[in-house]
């Protein structure tokens, strides 16, 4: 029987969320863990029996802890709660002794669902263990990073789908940056040697912006043969490359926002915003366009293929406004 439950996120609001959605009639003790490191220590140094684990995680990551627990006699059942939502992610997990896998962010009816069929949940007439998570402040950028976290997740197993590959995602990094903080912001691209990059803009209730694509130019040809094109590479055939990428990408990406904030989002047609330049170039041809606003960069990896790309969604300033308030009904769900 299932006394204590851990959730391990390091997004405060996912944490909030889960403890929010667990059956109030389920009399257990919920414990917290920030990062996979201090889960597992909790799950070494407390009767742990059922831990909701996130894979996106600074220290230790969902996959680190899962590997860790399989050489422990002491571990509890494992329900991976993610926005890492690859088949390719699932069929790891599971065989890493994971019981289960939600889809960020899981419904109350989808995790009742769960622990009645493995006998996990034994409804009490009153919940005994006081809710002290719904008391803690979840941060206005917390929110943005789960909410990046999620998007990201959608966009990655699109593309892990259709290049049949595992796609490494990392934790997004958010921002809310002046025009001259953008360098900092596309740093982890600043090793690409030339990078061509195409933008698209959205726009929908009362937020737009700009997403943007940066591509190494020394992969296009491994990205080519992924994507099936096996016509020697011109200027035009990497054009329809960048095109196929930004639209697998961004449009699940802005998707993933959409559905999360209730909102909906018309795109633009994609554009080429340079070819084979460098990043501080293409920041100086570009820098009138970008004020005070939120940039959400993402950085995707595709594994045992060397692939690297960088997806920066920039929300304008007038924007904010609107994703605050949005985001607050995120928050008190």
């Amino acid at each position: 029987m299932v006394k204590t439950v851990l959730i391990c996120d390091d997004s405060a609001l996912a944490r909030k969320q889960m403890n929010r959605s667990l059956p109030e009639d389920w009399d257990v003790e919920v414990l917290f863990a920030k990062d996979g490191q201090e889960g597992f220590t909790l799950c070494q140094t407390e009767q742990v029996d059922l831990m909701f684990l996130d894979l996106t995680m600074p220290v230790m990551d969902g996959y680190q802890v899962l590997e860790k627990l399989q050489h422990q006699s002491k571990r509890p059942d494992v329900v991976v709660v993610s926005g890492d939502i690859q088949t390719k992610a699932l069929e790891r997990v599971t065989a890493m002794g994971a019981a289960e896998f939600l889809r960020k962010p899981a419904s109350r009816q989808e995790i009742r669902h769960i622990l009645e069929r493995h006998g996990w949940y034994v409804p009490k007439p009153e919940r005994t263990t006081p809710n002290e998570l719904d008391a803690v402040e979840v941060s206005e950028m917390d929110a943005y990073r789960e909410l990046a976290n999620v998007a990201m997740g959608r966009a990655g197993s699109l593309l892990a789908e259709v290049l049949d590959v595992f796609v490494k995602l990392p934790i997004p990094n958010v921002n809310v940056l002046e025009s001259s903080e953008l360098h900092m912001a596309l740093q982890a691209v600043d090793e690409y040697s030339d990078l061509s990059a195409v933008c698209q803009g959205f726009i929908g209730d009362g937020v737009s912006g700009e997403a943007f694509l940066l591509f190494d130019d020394t992969k296009f040809d491994d990205m080519a043969k992924l994507l099936g094109h096996e016509a020697n590479l011109d200027n035009q055939a990497e054009i329809e490359v960048l095109m196929d990428l930004s639209n697998i990408l961004i449009g699940a990406c802005l998707k993933g926002i959409a559905e999360m904030l209730h909102i909906h989002f018309s795109q633009g047609h994609p554009v080429v915003l340079g070819q084979h330049c460098r990043v501080i170039d293409l920041i100086a041809a570009n820098q009138n366009r970008w004020q005070k606003n939120l940039a959400i960069e993402i950085n995707y990896c595709v594994e045992e293929h060397d692939i690297n790309c960088d997806l920066l969604l920039v929300f304008t300033e007038e924007s904010l406004h609107v994703l605050s308030e949005n985001i607050k009904y995120l928050v008190e769900g």
